[in-house]
């Protein structure tokens, strides 16, 4: 198979979708790597490294004319929606709950379209999701600190205080992958920190695994009301898989907060957990509402891309190698996991919540590929 890998044209994204190493493991079993021009630079892989395995150097224009299977990592910007195409196998992170426009686009097109975020293993784990949460989650304190400083408009408080002076109060809503890791980097930094979640189960496991140095409590309306209040740092940490981020904090309830409280949202791709949330990018991060910061980057990972590279391909890459040697069909036949994780293909939507997202019909994967039976 001939497999493309794309530069990133989202703003401040510095990721790439395969090390040169994964480009490396691909030749040896045989298949053809096209990497665009400087597609790797900001993850500090010149062409070079991706040369000297093997891979092929390209324009953008032959990579997405001339692969089978083109690798991204974020999902495909306007100015790219008319390289996709028949035939085509895209497999990048999608969020299409989120993004009523791509959705229809890459229906309309033809292609194949693989979401690395609802790749789900039959336990609910999303091991394409999770290496990008945990790093999501531990950026998400570290920016949520820098963003308390006055100077951003924040409050003006240390997260782990001082001798004589309490630390900053935070909350973590969700206590999954990403929740942990805020709570994680959180409680390093000495803040006061809770993590509320629905499940008692995952919070008698966070007690656990945080020592019991944090407080949990039951996640509801009535509670998130009464712990944001006093909290100088929200960060909301929920998923559905595939759908849409729900609302916990809402716009009533922002008069509530302390001036110059912070909300990091790592939901935003999903759509945002808190009601004023709005996308923004590395190099514009925060705004205010009614004197609340808020840090909604879509793309946190992309600040760390080193890291970020590497912890993707070391995820993604098995599965990439399965489509390769066996071709789509047989691979999401012999795997229930990548199977989840077709959103797109012969012009149906094949996610379910994709589709309730934005009213459009849901055709199960069995019946788009004509197979008797999807695993």
């Amino acid at each position: 198979m001939r497999i493309g890998v794309v530069k990133e044209i989202k703003q401040d994204e510095y990721r790439v979708a395969l090390t040169p190493a994964g480009a490396g493991e691909l030749g040896l079993r045989g298949h053809e790597v096209v990497v665009e021009t400087g597609a790797g630079v900001g993850s500090a892989f010149p062409d070079s490294d991706y040369e000297a395995v093997g891979a092929q150097i390209s324009s953008v224009e032959e990579v997405w004319a001339t692969a089978e299977m083109v690798l991204k990592v974020k999902e495909p910007l306007a100015d790219e929606y008319g390289r996709l195409r028949d035939g085509l196998v895209l497999f990048t992170y999608l969020h299409l709950a989120a993004d009523e426009r791509l959705t229809r686009t890459l229906v309309d097109s033809g292609a194949t379209c693989i979401a690395y975020e609802t790749v789900e293993a039959d336990d609910g784990r999303l091991p394409l999701l999770a290496p990008m949460s945990e790093v999501a989650g531990r950026l998400a304190t570290q920016m949520g600190a820098w963003a308390l400083e006055k100077a951003q408009g924040g409050r003006g408080i240390l997260l782990g205080g001082v001798p004589g002076v309490p630390p900053a109060k935070v909350v973590v809503l969700g206590g999954g992958i990403v929740g942990y890791n805020a709570a994680l980097i959180a409680v390093g930094m000495q803040a006061d920190v809770w993590i509320l979640d629905r499940s008692v189960e995952r919070m008698r496991d966070l007690e656990m695994m945080l020592d019991g140095r944090i407080t949990l409590a039951m996640s509801n309306r009535l509670q998130i009301e009464q712990v944001a209040a006093d909290a100088d740092l929200i960060i909301g940490a929920v998923l559905i898989p595939g759908a849409r981020a729900p609302k916990l904090i809402t716009r009533d309830m922002l008069g509530g907060l302390k001036p110059g409280a912070v909300l990091v949202d790592v939901a935003i791709d999903q759509g945002g957990c808190f009601e004023t949330s709005h996308p923004t990018t590395h190099s514009d991060p925060i705004y205010e509402v009614d004197r609340v910061v808020h840090y909604c980057v879509a793309n946190m990972p992309g600040a760390v891309p080193v890291t970020s590279t590497f912890a993707l391909t070391n995820v993604t890459l098995p599965y990439v190698e399965a489509i390769a040697d066996h071709g789509l069909r047989e691979a999401v036949t012999r795997d229930r996991a990548l199977a989840r994780g077709v959103n797109v293909l012969d012009g149906k939507l094949t996610y379910e919540a994709v589709a309730d997202a934005h009213g459009l019909e849901y055709s199960p994967l069995e019946q788009a590929l004509r197979l008797e039976r999807v695993p």
